[in-house]
């Protein structure tokens, strides 16, 4: 296909120009072709900024035409031969009011700083990956939590990690799953167990157009898991369908939810995505969202700032394109997903005991 036919094909699918069986069409070419999806999300920022350039535009010639409808040599001598209030203030303490607007812009300027405004991030939407420096109290739990893993003879660095989130297991054999921005930057990875096992990690496959990153424990304490007990779902999920998660928001592992999947797409309409009402912190990163048979339909990955309790989660069957887009030779070991539900007919508590093993802590460490 032809670039110039693409992109109107793109064109026509965010415009919502397309019949509902083209847009399927054009899903589908999505989700097999991962160019196209870069080409989509590239095209999508391309027309924000066309769009912001434009209102700009309007807002200057809005402002130009206010301009040339003011007599400013009129307004001029009004004022001079009648001052305001406001400029009789003006002249007297002129000196004082400029250093009080000068504190005001930039106690704005900052406030707007630390929420996101004069950055690149969205402050509506957060990523889940924990800042663990930030968190002092956090920190030194973990320093503690690390010491001791030390001092008891099991693996893993003594210095604090500087980024934290969750994964969970693949298979038995070692393969992780997490958030590809949990692990970005970060010089060395290692997972922790529900038991405060440290292991040592390698990334082996990462898409980061899908938020993913796949990990394998290459530590030499590790002993296999055994048969994971949960399926990964392979198709949508429907509205209103119970799901919880488990994670680290802290040092334990804790439950999210239970909640419900409240959308089929995720933050800004993306479709690589579902959103769902469960209240979660920094630290979620990466867990799974798993639904009422057991069944891991998503992973965790970010958060609404303003909206309560909603979150959004990586489509399962993204994960599975990305297990399927591994090179052959980056995996020392097979890689076969669980095809049998051992938590189907369980209970909640009865699945989160049989879960709680195969989710880890994700430690990101710069040393």
């Amino acid at each position: 296909m032809r670039e110039e036919q693409l992109l109107e094909m793109i064109e026509r699918y965010l415009s919502g120009e397309m019949t509902k069986e083209e847009r399927a069409k054009f899903e589908t070419l999505r989700s097999s072709d991962a160019s196209v999806a870069e080409k989509l999300a590239e095209h999508k920022n391309f027309t924000a900024l066309i769009k912001q350039y434009s209102e700009r535009l309007n807002l200057e010639t809005r402002l130009n035409a206010i301009h040339e409808e003011i007599d400013v040599h009129t307004l001029k001598d009004d004022l001079m031969s009648h001052p305001s209030i406001v400029v009789q203030m003006w002249r007297n303490h002129h000196s004082k009011i400029s250093v009080a607007a000068s504190i005001a812009i930039f106690a704005i300027l900052c406030t707007l700083f630390f929420t996101g405004y004069l950055t690149n991030q969205d402050p509506r939407f957060v990523q889940l990956k924990q800042e663990v420096d930030r968190v002092k109290v956090q920190q030194k739990r973990l320093g503690d939590k690390t010491d001791k893993i030390i001092s008891d003879g099991k693996p893993g660095p003594a210095i604090s990690a500087k980024f934290r989130g969750t994964g969970f297991a693949l298979s038995g054999n070692g393969y992780i799953i997490t958030n590809f921005h949990v692990i970005s930057g970060g010089d060395s990875v290692y997972v922790q167990n529900s038991d405060g096992e440290s292991f040592h990690t390698k990334v082996v496959y990462t898409e980061p157009q899908y938020d993913v990153a796949i990990l394998q424990i290459n530590d030499p304490a590790f002993k296999n898991l055994g048969q994971v007990p949960y399926t990964f779902k392979k198709f949508k999920s429907d509205l209103g369908e119970d799901v919880y998660t488990l994670g680290y928001p802290t040092d334990d592992i804790s439950m999210g939810g239970p909640g419900a999947l409240t959308a089929l797409t995720g933050f800004r309409g993306d479709t690589t995505e579902y959103q769902v009402s469960i209240p979660l912190n920094p630290g979620n990163s990466g867990g799974p969202l798993v639904d009422g048979n057991g069944n891991i339909i998503g992973v965790v990955n970010g958060k609404q700032t303003q909206a309560t309790g909603a979150a959004f989660a990586v489509k399962s069957n993204y994960l599975l394109k990305a297990i399927q887009n591994i090179p052959a030779d980056s995996l020392n070991k097979s890689l076969n997903l669980n095809t049998k539900n051992a938590l189907a007919g369980l209970s909640r508590p009865q699945q989160i005991k049989k879960m709680r093993n195969y989710v880890f802590m994700v430690k990101v460490y710069n040393q």
